[in-house]
């Protein structure tokens, strides 16, 4: 469901209406007959599913929020009505927007299943993460491709604010970078959990736990301690959990091994270990014992037991005490899980658990605290290495191929230009949010990180010093062409949103509306032929604009193609390899001029983004989207509205600052709520199935 568009109580100058006014029968029906149902109910003509002719009431609007909110994007966007119908005056459109805004209010708050974050596994990036932390590892547990960029020399240090000018850093999928990393032998990584559509890898109903994938985690926690690189040298809790005691009786030895297990468990499932799950775990390294294994290796075998216990690898709130101060709906443990896993990837360290032991962890104060440590930690460089890699989409450049006879500067040894131009917008990202400079920075910024080879790309095409194979020196660049800068322009997003001769507008602007606004388009009808990469016959002096024309002549397709046809064509100076054209190989001049939302019109790149800086908060309110859905690990809805246009504001009031956008995502009420509710009914791991003895 996307819900990028418009700040939800922010524009037209009138207030929202009472509902109990009944708007719906002055006010909104009337509108819909007049402009909508022609195309959404009439004559049984019913497009995108949705027939205005069926509302007889208000009360069949405020059961459905989801159809409210999707009303008020479509009319306050200014895509409906269409641009060959009769437009809404601007004062209807004010009146209709803000009527369907009161009732999408109502409808959320008389809602009796309120969204929470969903139980979901750990994907293999958080897992990894995760044991890392758990057991002080000095090395990788295994290799993850997903990661895209190895830093070297150390350079991201957060806690001094500031990105060095120069960098060397190296990309884990095209370079040599996997090879090189010290990590435990023998050890595989299960599958790589898929990027949800428009979506992140940490989506809860995308990460299901099949009996093969359980036996998995069986295999491989025993893999992990039982590694010959697993020792004394590479765990940093060796000592204190797995070497042996000295001697003593079985009575003391008993009593050592409670000790260490209660410390571990606690750290392993987030929550102060029960005296029960501490017996059972206790009994079971005895036993090992017993059985002429030696201290290090039972202990090993409870290791292993935890690391495969679905304790370890759900992640799962536990709803408050009623009688507790914490309103939030979670408790303060779930709470720290929850802010560690979205800034760090990984499990709370012992400030986290400490505060939350105190009952502290969800006082505003001490929340937003924690947020700025955890901000000023070199851990941040998880969520670095995680989120802008999917939400840019930047796994598509390593298959992106550029024809080899038009663009052989694109490739050079066994690597491509592709290696270097990931790694461009990542610098970027990571500049912004460690130097809390503007989010609006991502849109049109006055910098970038280039190494010598992107220099030369974007001068004029030339293919510059490559660098070493393994690493690659960037260095911090001043950009003064406006036609540069900021993540939309960007040489691998121009790559991998063409093919290998020509460039995809389509392909390009549903990437602007899924990645920057937030309102991906829905797939094209089956049976819509594609466009031909070659022009036929008598279409060879056409634009590829005018090519197009007929294309989207299509009757189910005018409505997207409305909406997704002026962002993809905005780009169209950049080619196929993202280097700037004035003309098409016919020698036709490029046309890249448009109308974004049916409202802001531009003629070239500048005023593109001048246009989306004009609709800052929009922006604003799309990132904040994709951050919380990449928090939570669930889709956005329409009862999500009020959070976000909350975060928004905040985040205006203090010039759109990176991290001020972090700390409102974390104190929003999403963040806050507690476990999926059924009713008054909160579900827990504890009432799903799950082992109840050690494997």
């Amino acid at each position: 469901m996307a819900i990028w568009l418009s700040p939800l109580f922010s524009q037209g100058a009138e207030p929202a209406p009472d509902p109990q006014t009944d708007s719906f029968s002055t006010i909104i029906r009337p509108a819909f007959q007049q402009f909508c149902v022609k195309c959404h109910g009439k004559n049984g003509k019913v497009e995108g599913e949705v027939n205005l002719l069926s509302l007889q009431n208000s009360d069949q609007l405020v059961s459905t929020p989801e159809t409210l909110q999707d009303l008020i994007e479509a009319v306050d966007s200014g895509y409906m009505p269409p641009e060959s119908e009769q437009p809404l005056s601007e004062k209807t459109r004010t009146q209709l927007v803000a009527s369907l805004k009161a009732y999408l209010k109502q409808s959320i708050e008389s809602a009796e299943n309120v969204p929470g974050t969903p139980i979901r596994r750990m994907n293999r990036f958080q897992y990894n993460n995760a044991v890392q932390d758990l057991f002080q590892l000095k090395v990788e547990v295994f290799s993850l491709p997903e990661r895209m960029m190895r830093e070297y020399d150390n350079y991201f240090q957060p806690q001094t604010g500031k990105m060095p000018q120069q960098v060397r850093v190296g990309s884990r999928p095209l370079g040599k970078s996997q090879l090189i990393e010290k990590r435990l032998g023998g050890v595989a990584a299960f599958p790589q959990d898929l990027r949800a559509e428009n979506g992140f890898d940490n989506r809860a109903d995308h990460l299901s736990l099949s009996p093969l994938l359980l036996e998995s985690f069986l295999r491989l926690s025993r893999s992990i301690v039982f590694s010959a690189d697993f020792n004394a040298k590479t765990c940093g809790i060796w000592k204190q959990f797995f070497a042996a005691p000295a001697e003593g009786t079985a009575e003391e030895t008993q009593a050592i091994v409670e000790i260490r297990l209660r410390k571990f468990l606690t750290r392993a499932f987030r929550r102060p270990a029960s005296d029960k799950l501490v017996e059972r775990y206790t009994s079971y390294v005895i036993s090992q014992i017993q059985q002429q294994k030696s201290f290090t290796e039972s202990m090993q075998e409870a290791a292993a037991a935890v690391l495969a216990s679905p304790q370890f690898f759900y992640l799962y709130d536990q709803p408050t005490d009623g009688a507790s101060p914490n309103q939030t709906g979670i408790d303060d443990f779930s709470l720290a899980s929850r802010l560690s896993f979205f800034l760090w990837g990984s499990i709370p360290d012992q400030p986290l658990l400490d505060l939350a032991g105190a009952g502290k962890l969800h006082e505003p104060d001490v929340l937003t605290g924690q947020v700025d440590r955890m901000l000023h930690d070199e851990r941040l460089k998880r969520f670095c290495d995680s989120f802008p890699t999917q939400w840019l989409q930047l796994e598509r450049i390593i298959s992106s191929t550029p024809d080899r006879q038009r663009y052989p500067q694109f490739y050079f040894s066994k690597y491509r230009a592709s290696m270097h131009m990931m790694l461009e917008p990542l610098l970027l990202f990571e500049t912004l949010l460690i130097e809390d400079q503007s989010v609006l920075k991502l849109i049109d910024s006055d910098f970038s990180y280039r190494s010598d080879l992107l220099e030369a790309w974007y001068r004029d095409g030339t293919r510059g010093n490559p660098g070493s194979p393994v690493t690659v020196q960037f260095r911090r660049v001043p950009v003064k062409d406006r036609r540069q800068g900021g993540v939309i322009t960007n040489a691998a997003v121009m790559t991998m949103t063409s093919n290998a001769t020509r460039t995809q507008p389509i392909t390009r602007g549903a990437w602007i509306a899924g990645v920057i606004l937030n309102d991906p388009p829905k797939p094209p009808p089956a049976d819509v032929p594609l466009l031909e990469d070659k022009p036929k016959s008598g279409e060879e002096n056409l634009t590829l604009r005018e090519r197009f024309a007929a294309h989207r002549e299509h009757a189910s397709c005018a409505g997207c193609h409305q909406r997704i046809d002026p962002l993809g064509f905005a780009l169209e100076n950049y080619d196929a390899a993202g280097l700037w054209r004035k003309t098409y190989p016919n020698g036709r001049t490029v046309d890249a001029s448009g109308k974004l939302l049916s409202k802001h019109e531009f003629a070239n790149i500048i005023e593109f983004k001048d246009a989306l800086l004009t609709e800052k908060d929009r922006f604003t309110r799309a990132f904040a989207a994709h951050l919380l859905a990449f928090a939570l690990g669930r889709e956005m809805g329409a009862a999500d509205s009020f959070a976000l246009e909350k975060i928004v504001t905040e985040t205006a009031a203090a010039d759109y600052r990176f991290q001020s956008l972090i700390k409102e995502i974390v104190l929003s009420r999403p963040f806050l709520q507690g476990t999926v509710r059924q009713g008054n009914q909160a579900v827990s791991l504890n009432q799903q199935t799950h082992p109840e003895t050690i494997p």
